[in-house]
């Protein structure tokens, strides 16, 4: 039995609660680490290479958490594993006011640090959306992933301000004083893990008096994925370009400053970096609806790929912003690209766990990346030969996207395959 349709989709206001979830997650850790990359260099008297491997350690640990996390959503689903992992979160940004100067204390904050973003990231967001939705699922996920670029912009320019009034420990402690403020309360309140638990459908396409069948049920499982090729080419698509961006993404207020930018003028380039987010975000998630989704892939990489040769190149002044600004497209566009590549081709039965283990990977190489840029300075005291050396992997990883065939699972499936049979001359 049916009754009328509400005239907003409940699943938009799963993105709106999402997307709040995600505004102070990566960009505090991820998006506003090179804001604070100089005071940990000056406060541990250690050098880049060192804090560098702050952030390693902080992507490691998140990594493999996100192993089990996968698990654990699939089985309870993600409601459950959000809500006290951001708690615990809040918790970690607030225990900054008890670090000491010694370096080993760092690296434990950013461990645990890890462990508790772990939890509520966009891999467990991507699942409750792409649950929510399927033939709107691209434009879904990159709404949703609008918390991040908004907070891309805003937390590194709040984040410098902070530091420059209260110093970075106290920075850090007011950011976990907001997550319990602000995104905590609301998820718990709003977030479902699928619409059948409010009655409705995927997409919002009927509401039953009575929750219709669990949704998720299509795709392979863990096993059969796990042994799928097409799964190792996407791992190293994803590795190369997480490894490459992330890169100079961390290290580009350092390399803004290094060239004789203010760190005003460098904490504005990061946010330059936010404002890119967004139109990734957004542009990417429209385009994966309506367009081959590694064409949409390529095209943000390639922009990353190019911002990377102009930063090689030694650009300065508004040219380094413009670099900043494709950097942050290619970043952008990954989270939404990656989930919905990997629910196009394997499906939703065990989304979780592949999306878990492919972030894994992409968070794991990210942290290798921005380690080998900073050991590079070191080594080198220029940014030159690393940035290099990430050039040609994004150009690598563009070539892998060519290699991958149509969709199997979703509504795309079928209206995709025969552009990819012309474009391949089938």
């Amino acid at each position: 039995m049916t009754r009328k349709r509400p005239r907003l989709f409940y699943g938009w206001w799963i993105v709106a609660t999402s997307a709040l979830g995600l505004f102070l997650g990566p960009p505090l850790y991820v998006y506003s680490f090179g804001v604070f990359f100089k005071s940990f260099a000056h406060d541990f008297h250690s050098s880049r290479a060192a804090i560098s491997f702050a952030f390693t350690l902080l992507n490691t640990v998140g990594a493999l958490c996100l192993l089990a996390n996968g698990r654990l959503i699939d089985r309870f689903g993600a409601r459950r594993v959000i809500i006290p992992a951001t708690g615990l979160y809040a918790l970690v940004l607030l225990s900054a006011l008890a670090l000491g100067n010694s370096i080993w204390q760092f690296y434990l904050f950013c461990a645990l640090l890890g462990l508790a973003a772990s939890g509520p990231n966009p891999v467990s967001y991507s699942v409750v959306i792409s649950h929510w939705f399927n033939r709107r699922r691209g434009l879904a996920l990159g709404v949703m992933m609008l918390g991040i670029g908004i907070g891309a912009f805003v937390v590194p320019l709040a984040a410098q301000r902070l530091i420059a009034a209260f110093g970075w420990r106290m920075a850090y402690a007011i950011f976990g004083g907001a997550v319990l403020l602000l995104p905590l309360p609301v998820v718990a309140a709003n977030l479902r893990n699928d619409p059948g638990e409010r009655g409705l459908r995927t997409d919002g396409d009927e509401i039953t008096q009575t929750p219709s069948e669990p949704p998720g049920k299509e795709g392979l499982n863990w096993h059969e994925i796990w042994h799928s090729p097409t799964f190792w080419l996407l791992i190293c698509v994803f590795c190369l370009t997480g490894a490459s961006v992330h890169a100079a993404i961390l290290h580009m207020a350092a390399l803004l400053t290094d060239r004789g930018l203010s760190a005003e003028r460098a904490a504005l380039a990061t946010s330059v970096i936010g404002i890119s987010l967004v139109f990734g975000r957004v542009g990417s998630g429209y385009l994966l609806d309506h367009l081959f989704a590694p064409r949409v892939a390529i095209f943000f990489y390639g922009a990353s790929a190019l911002g990377m040769a102009m930063l090689w190149a030694g650009r300065g002044g508004n040219a380094a912003l413009a670099a900043a600004f494709l950097v942050g497209l290619g970043m952008g566009a990954e989270v939404e690209v990656m989930a919905f590549l990997i629910s196009r081709y394997f499906g939703l039965r065990a989304f979780a766990s592949a999306y878990g283990h492919a972030f894994g990977a992409f968070m794991i190489s990210g942290a290798l990346g921005v380690w080998l840029m900073g050991a590079g300075f070191d080594r080198a005291h220029s940014y030159t030969l690393p940035l290099a050396g990430f050039c040609i992997a994004m150009v690598i990883a563009l070539g892998l996207l060519t290699r991958l065939g149509p969709y199997r699972y979703g509504l795309e499936a079928e209206e995709m395959l025969p552009h990819v049979r012309a474009a391949s001359g089938a």
